[in-house]
């Protein structure tokens, strides 16, 4: 039996720079986002560098972990895995 990997996503290394926007479009071609936030720092105002994307399913989950994780996104190394949270 294959292990469930859930419809949220936790996505690491990102640019300092990344946008709302950015992060939910980087997303968008594998399926239908139903969330997308970046942690931000309070005090700079800036993303901390990671966030989490939701998937409407886990097949699309799937398919942007397949295609997005050890890319290189904005010149960084992104990483994309099964959020520890998922329920």
């Amino acid at each position: 039996m294959a292990q469930r990997i859930g419809t949220k996503l936790f996505v690491s290394r990102l640019s300092f720079y990344t946008t709302k926007d950015q992060f939910k479009n980087l997303f968008s071609p594998f399926g239908q986002v139903t969330e997308a936030n970046l942690v931000m720092d309070s005090r700079t105002g800036r993303t901390k560098g990671f966030g989490f994307v939701s998937y409407q399913s886990e097949d699309e989950a799937l398919k942007a972990i397949k295609a997005l994780n050890g890319r290189i996104i904005a010149g960084r190394l992104i990483f994309v895995e099964p959020a520890k949270d998922n329920r």
